[in-house]
Parts: structure tokens; C-alpha cells; sequence
């Protein structure tokens, strides 16, 4: 061979060497959340490999996704949306968990995470008997034991849950959240996308919609999916489903189940509700008509008749804030559970009819600010809160800010019963209309769906008969009977990362099998 070939042969070796090594590098130093997110397995899977697929990219579908990837597990992530993360990845309050390193008090000091739970669920726990009372507890014991363990995992991947503050309907601090400005739902999940991606045994796939679950006989065995190009797939193996709740089918399950809730604002995005793939197979349904209207969804000044809503997470009450009428009044223990908070609200006179609106404003000041800025912040920002002085709100505000201060001091009783005024520290002498506070409009909106498929306490999906259906497995809001008739703040994410963790479990048992 002449030297001139030989020099040829080495330079084109040299740049397929640079380039692999150049493209690794891109692939490992890109943003975890880039997109568009389409990754494809890094190993090569035989026709022995042990495969699941997982519907839905929430907190639940990840929490899977990383259980089973530890095992060993091939994983293919079906994900609706363009960008992973749903619901879970906009959370701002926290995770709760109990007990915790975290938590003020000697340790072990909360002994009522559990009764809170059973208590906020209310009538619809309380009536139910038999079996079905049997499985809610399971389900409740499991959400409530398992609950600083989730807060241990995700603490060990590297996310900050170490601020805790107590949400309404809570009688002990258990809401984690981290220090700095992030908010907890997009570190939990940023942090585990990080951590998928960089395995060899992950698969994530974007904007396509699964269409059926097949079952032949007892025993799920695959799906089918749409992608963007248009053309039907098909995926073989075990399934977990956690494609979320139906808070933003209005036209669909909302308007079947809960049709009073027409003309109500949501802060979900408009999509039809996941449900009819499982009950298609077999699957029982439990609780449709519950559906959490979350008190306080903020009314933004630029668009305020928009259908759709940002929250205004609940830690902002948690942290001391309180709501005041169209009156300047309080009339509510800010502290209530959401149901009661919302049923509080719309008592009061309707402010608009489409969307169903009502006018009320919550209210910080400068102690809830430096406890919940990074919030805050956040809010300001959007233009969805304002700085102003307690003169702004007139003169019967002013009177009820005082009355507030004098109960946060322990000078008199709360003539609303509230107890816990959280990090409020304006003091009742110094109220004036000088006074620093933090405002924003507020109104209630459809924001979480309790109801949904019947599970039992390994995650696995019950038909009418309450029988597993083999090959299947459902986690997070597209599950019914885990809070009854109130979500407690703060277990939404809980509940995705306890039994995304079990389901994960439950499959890779399955495929030991």
C-alpha cells in the first residue's frame, strides 16, 4: 500500500474518532430538559431482554422508570406531551413526608400523617365498607409509611427537600421543598430525567399518544401508539400506566362526571383523560365525581378571563398569607382543608360567569415574602402578584390585617379558629397604611381529579370483580380511592413517587417470574 493511502486511511480514522468523541460529548453535557426529547436505548436488548413500557412521564412514570433501570430493566417511556415531566414538573408547594430528618420537633414528633389523611378524605372514606374500605386504608397506609422513604430516595439522587412548612388541612410542618429558588416539582424531575438519560437501558418518546392497551385472555401484553409521523406502533411487554388525571377533559370525563363544574377555570391544559385504555381492558373505576377545585388559582391581570390558571401554590397560606373578600374581610380559616377553603370562596357573591370567577385577593406580608421569595418572585414576574401598602386595599382591609396580626402574635384567639400563622410577622402595632404587602387576585379552579382506576396496594389494576388484571400496573392521578373527597397538599407528588417506586417493583418481580 503506497504512503499516500496509508496517510489517507489514518486521517479518515482520526476524524471518525474525533467525531464519536465530539458527539458523546454533546450527548453528555446537554441540558436534561432539551428538546425535542426523543432518546433511543443506548444497549443493544437480545431476545432475552427484560423490557417494560411505561405510559406517562410524570413523577409516578419516572419514579418507575429509575426503579427498573436500577434492576437491570429495559424501559420504554411513552410520553403524550413534546417535553417530559406533566403536571408533576409545575408542583410548587412540596412532597410531603413523615417522619423526616427535615421536620421541626424531637424526632418523630408527627404521629398524624395518617389520621390527617383519613380525616381530609372525609365522607367518602368514612361510608365506604367492606373491601373497599379494606383497600383504602391499604392504600392510605402505604402512601403515609412509605412517605420518608420517597423523601430519603430523592434526597440521595441529589434534590434539595430539606424547607418544610405546613399546608391547610395539616397538623404537623411535613411539606418538603428545597432551599433555593427551583421550584421542588422541576428539581425532582429535572434530577431524574438527568439520571434516565444518561442510562444505557432508557428509551423516552415524545408526542406519542397511546391508543390501546391490548389484553389476551387476563394477561396485558402490549400497546399501541401514535407519533407524530402519523403511523400506528406497537410496543410488547409488561405496562405502567401513569398518564394523570382528567382535570383538563372539560368537554369529556369532566363534563360526564362532574357536569356542575361547567365554566369553571382550570389549571390544567385542555386533553381528554386517559381512563377508557384501562376500563377498555376490564378495569374498575372508583370516586370520578371527586374532583379537587383548588381554592386559589391566580387571576392574571393581563388575560383575566382566561380559562386556563396558574396556581397559586398553597405554601403562601402555609406560610402565614390570608384572603380577604372584595370586602377587605377574612372568611375562612386559611388553613382548611382545600375543599373547605373553596367552598368558602364560592359562597361568596359570583364576580364572573364564564369563566366562573370570584373576587378575592391574597395577601403576604414581608415575613411570608423572605420564607416563599423564590415564589414570590416568580409571581412578580409573571405579573400575577403585586408589592404595594395595605393603604392600597382601603381602610376595612387595613382593620382586618390588624385583627389577623394580633392573632398571629398569641394576643387574642383567631375568630376563624386559625392556629398556625406560619412565618406572618408583622406585628399588631406596627399595622399601618404603610404597611408592606404582597397581593395578588385569586379564584377557585378544577385543578386534580381524585377518581379513577381501582389499584390495590402493589400498584397492580383491579377489574369490576376486583381481580388483578395480569400484565398491568397504574400510578398517580389516573388512580381512584387513595384520597376520597380532599387531596392533601403536597401528596400528589407523594403519591406519584410511592407507587411509581412500588410499580416499578411489582415488574421487576414480574419479569423474575
Amino acid at each position: 500500500m503506497s504512503r499516500r493511502k496509508i496517510l489517507a486511511l489514518i486521517s479518515i480514522s482520526l476524524f471518525i474518532a474525533l467525531s464519536s468523541i465530539l458527539l458523546r460529548h454533546l450527548s453528555l453535557t446537554s441540558s436534561p430538559l432539551s428538546f425535542p426529547f426523543q432518546t433511543k436505548s443506548k444497549a443493544k436488548m437480545s431476545s432475552e431482554a427484560k423490557i417494560a413500557i411505561i405510559v406517562g412521564s410524570g413523577l409516578a412514570g419516572l419514579s418507575a422508570a429509575s426503579t427498573l433501570v436500577a434492576k437491570g430493566i429495559h424501559v420504554t417511556l411513552l410520553e403524550r406531551s413534546p417535553k417530559p415531566g406533566g403536571n408533576s414538573i409545575k408542583a410548587s408547594s412540596g412532597i410531603n413526608g413523615a417522619p423526616t430528618k427535615f421536620q421541626p420537633g424531637p424526632p418523630f414528633s408527627d404521629l398524624f400523617f395518617y389520621s390527617d389523611t383519613i380525616t381530609s378524605s372525609g365522607v367518602v372514606f368514612s361510608s365506604s365498607s367492606g373491601e373497599e374500605r379494606r383497600r383504602r386504608e391499604k392504600l392510605v397506609g402505604k402512601l403515609v409509611n412509605e412517605s420518608s422513604g420517597c423523601i430519603d430516595w430523592l434526597v440521595k439522587k441529589g434534590v434539595d427537600l430539606s424547607c418544610v412548612a405546613q399546608l391547610g388541612g395539616h397538623s404537623f410542618p411535613r411539606t418538603h421543598r428545597g432551599a433555593g429558588k427551583t421550584p421542588p416539582g422541576f428539581s425532582i424531575v429535572s434530577s431524574l430525567v438527568k439520571e434516565l438519560k444518561a442510562s444505557p437501558l432508557f428509551t423516552i418518546q415524545t408526542g406519542c399518544i397511546v391508543t390501546r392497551v391490548f389484553k389476551e385472555g387476563r394477561k396485558v401484553n402490549r400497546v399501541e401508539f401514535v407519533c407524530e409521523d402519523g403511523e400506528k406502533k406497537e410496543l410488547r411487554g409488561p405496562v405502567i400506566v401513569a398518564t394523570g388525571g382528567f382535570a383538563g377533559d372539560a368537554d369529556g370525563l369532566l363534563a360526564t362526571y362532574r357536569p356542575d363544574l361547567a365554566r369553571y377555570p382550570s389549571t390544567n391544559d385542555a386533553r381528554p383523560g386517559s381512563q377508557p385504555l384501562l376500563t377498555e381492558i376490564g378495569a374498575q373505576l372508583l370516586d370520578m365525581a371527586e374532583v379537587q377545585v383548588h381554592p386559589t388559582a391566580f387571576v392574571d391581570p393581563k388575560d383575566s378571563l382566561s380559562p386556563v390558571k396558574f396556581l397559586a401554590a398553597e405554601l403562601l397560606r402555609g406560610e402565614g398569607g390570608l384572603l380577604l373578600s372584595d370586602k377587605g374581610r377574612r372568611f375562612v380559616n386559611e388553613m382548611q382543608t382545600r375543599k373547605v377553603v373553596t367552598d368558602a370562596i364560592t359562597a361568596l357573591p359570583l364576580g364572573e360567569e364564564t369563566p366562573k370567577q370570584w373576587d378575592v385577593q391574597l395577601v403576604l406580608d414581608e415575613g411570608v415574602y423572605k420564607n416563599a421569595s423564590s415564589h414570590i418572585d416568580f409571581y412578580i414576574f409573571k405579573g400575577l402578584m403585586h408589592k404595594c401598602t395595605l393603604s392600597e386595599l382601603g381602610e376595612e382591609a387595613l382593620r382586618t390585617v390588624k385583627q389577623y396580626s394580633l392573632a398571629s402574635a398569641g394576643e387574642e384567639e383567631d375568630k376563624l379558629g386559625r392556629t398556625y400563622f406560619g412565618h406572618w410577622e408583622l406585628k399588631p402595632d406596627e399595622v399601618s397604611g404603610g404597611s408592606v404587602v404582597y397581593v395578588g387576585g385569586v379564584t377557585p379552579a378544577v385543578h386534580f381529579t381524585m377518581g379513577g382506576v381501582v389499584i390495590n396496594e402493589k400498584s397492580e389494576v383491579l377489574d369490576e370483580s376486583g381481580a388483578k388484571i395480569e400484565g398491568v400496573w397504574a400510578a398517580g392521578e389516573v388512580v381512584g380511592g387513595m384520597h376520597g373527597g380532599n387531596r392533601l397538599g403536597g401528596s400528589s407528588l407523594l403519591e406519584c413517587c410511592v407507587f411509581g417506586r412500588i410499580a416499578g417493583s411489582e415488574v421487576v418481580r414480574y419479569l423474575d417470574q
